[in-house]
């Protein structure tokens, strides 16, 4: 099967967004659903008169594991241990994968079900496992639309989410063993998939899975899910390997408590999720006889240590901030060239791969700046700030630029307010020749960017300033008004005819 794709962009999002958005049918998906899922979402979210106070529980809690990451994740180590579990620590992608690879291959496995898990999806494992002969198979209904059409998630949620039904139509028609003549009903669709996954729940050896949360005190992970096909992977092979970024742990039981509240609300718009698999250790005769957790960082302690962007890690992988943002939704997910799509992409990709990678330090350009991604975050990850600390890192990187330049020179030019006076009259001379009709259409060199979406307003003959200067004479205050401002709390008011009287309010008798 194809590979998912890892963090690394294959392009520079500028580019990669130019391709998609001159898809309308993909387009017309995005809105869709996403607009389904936000309406939804604010509802179930309207109804908790806590809410905002919830989120601020949420935040605090991923601060203090953060805080404490080191001994949370030595502690949840011995938890498991000592419940019969193994525990493996992963530096990066590669050690991951093989770890996943050793373990099938101890147990002779060639054919493996997984669970819906973006981490794997982060680490290449499919491909990898696929080049050592074997084959994963993804049982969460999108995920298996995305795998047997080759294809890559868009969505952290939905991963096929730019896809319609008369495209799944033909898809499972053509691929799924004994199908051929499915109608483009849904449920007739779901319904295939399920005769196509129920043999391989029934058969296979060996499942992997991500973790939404792991407690440290217990060594209890934890797997949220939505169509109970993650249900039946971690608990009907033999064999489990959770692979688990190293920020998803938590301190308490208790803790998982505010999450089950924000997650489902803020995912799929459900006051309570479907489907929460708890699972601690090994139980005799109970479940998969053999449980590996595999703790991963993969540049995640790196993003721990920026005092200002490791607010990031707090994410639970909600997509709230995707499905509001309207960059997602004219682009898509495939234009950010990473797993992790969206406003919450365009600050992860690049604090984990690092601001050297040359594609994916363009991913902090990737948005708007509207703020919607703050508002919906259950965790309260200030999105929008993260986004212009990597801008400036980014710039730093690139060196001097010719955009760097324009920025110094317009920093001297504003500092001081007669040279700023001075480069707008410039300006109205100097555009004359830019100038069509009401709008400046057309940008010369480098400044013709601004100009390729978008049309530009011409400076006015008169500025403010000058304008402020030769206003009408009777909107300036008598001296004795405001002698009279500076001494007292009463303000001056206006007579009929529209000037100032230096006379106070006078109070009525009744």
């Amino acid at each position: 099967m194809s590979n998912h794709g890892g963090l690394h962009p294959a392009e520079a999002f500028p580019e990669a967004a130019r391709h998609e958005v001159l898809k309308p049918q993909q387009r017309a998906n995005l809105r869709n659903v996403t607009h389904t899922i936000r309406a939804k979402r604010a509802n179930v979210v309207g109804e908790l008169p806590y809410w905002q106070q919830l989120r601020d529980l949420g935040a605090a809690t991923k601060d203090a594991s953060l805080a404490n990451l080191s001994e949370r994740l030595l502690q949840l180590e011995a938890s498991v241990r000592a419940r019969g579990g193994h525990v493996h620590w992963a530096r990066d992608a590669r050690e991951a994968r093989e770890l996943v690879a050793q373990i099938a291959q101890q147990h002779q496995v060639r054919e493996l079900i997984k669970v819906k898990s973006i981490t794997s999806d982060e680490i290449e494992l499919n491909l990898a496992l696929e080049q050592r002969g074997i084959h994963a198979i993804e049982t969460d209904l999108a995920e298996l639309i995305v795998q047997l059409s080759h294809d890559r998630p868009s969505h952290i949620l939905v991963p096929a989410i730019h896809r319609n039904r008369a495209e799944i139509q033909a898809l499972f028609n053509a691929e799924l063993p004994g199908e051929g003549q499915l109608p483009d009903d849904p449920a007739a669709l779901a319904g295939a998939a399920r005769r196509y996954l129920r043999q391989k729940f029934l058969t296979t050896k060996m499942a992997v899975s991500g973790v939404n949360f792991a407690v440290a005190e217990t060594g209890t992970v934890c797997v949220v899910e939505s169509e109970g096909n993650g249900r039946m992977c971690v608990t009907l092979p033999e064999v489990l390997v959770s692979i688990m970024g190293i920020e998803k742990v938590l301190e308490k039981v208790e803790d998982l408590s505010v999450f089950m509240e924000l997650l489902p609300r803020s995912s799929t718009a459900e006051r309570m999720n479907p489907y929460n698999s708890f699972w601690t250790g090994v139980t005799p005769g109970d479940g998969p006889q053999e449980f590996h957790l595999i703790l991963l960082d993969n540049g995640r302690t790196n993003v721990l240590a920026d005092e200002f962007g490791r607010q990031t890690l707090r994410c639970i992988r909600c997509s709230a901030c995707l499905n509001v943002c309207p960059v997602y939704e004219r682009a898509g997910g495939h234009a950010y060239g990473s797993v992790y799509p969206g406003p919450i992409g365009a600050i992860l990709t690049p604090q984990l791969l690092g601001m050297h990678d040359k594609n994916a330090n363009t991913l902090p350009g990737a948005s708007s700046l509207c703020g919607a991604c703050y508002d919906v975050c259950p965790v309260k990850i200030n999105i929008p700030q993260v986004l212009i600390y990597l801008r400036s890192e980014a710039n730093f990187q690139k060196g001097l630029t010719a955009e760097a330049v324009a920025m110094k020179g317009m920093k001297f030019v504003m500092s001081e307010g007669w040279r700023f006076e001075g480069a707008l009259k410039l300006a109205r001379v100097g555009q004359g020749p830019l100038v069509r009709g009401d709008a400046i259409t057309t940008l010369p060199g480098l400044l013709g960017g601004w100009t390729q979406t978008r049309d530009l307003r011409p400076f006015p003959q008169e500025s403010f300033r000058d304008w402020w200067k030769t206003r009408d004479k009777n909107y300036a205050a008598p001296p004795a008004v405001v002698q009279k401002a500076e001494e007292g709390p009463d303000r001056p008011q206006k007579d009929e005819g529209g000037k100032f009287s230096a006379e106070p309010p006078r109070e009525e008798t009744p």
